[in-house]
């Protein structure tokens, strides 16, 4: 049964360069710890979320110390802070 986790971020700033860091730096990283999908969504001016789908449960959780350090980098290297992360199984999907 496939899980997510979805991550609710605030930045100070947008813009293009921000976008190519996230998608050419981070997105790699995520799916390089088993990420079988990750997408940022852009949830107003200054949030977004990053929902990321693992295969199942084990894989997400063996993922979950390197992903705290891939978020920790993030918000290291952007201005921007994570607000909340939640994170549960599929249970519907269409």
């Amino acid at each position: 049964m496939p899980y997510c986790t979805v991550s609710h971020w605030t930045t100070t700033e947008w813009n293009d360069e921000m976008e190519a860091i996230a998608r050419d730096k981070f997105m790699p990283l995520v799916m390089s710890v088993g990420a079988s999908k990750v997408q940022s969504i852009r949830t107003g001016d200054l949030t977004f979320c990053v929902v990321t789908e693992y295969s199942d449960a084990k894989t997400a959780e063996t993922a979950q110390a390197r992903i705290a350090e891939i978020r920790s980098e993030a918000a290291n290297d952007l201005p921007m802070t994570m607000t909340s992360s939640h994170a549960g199984a599929v249970f519907a999907n269409g």
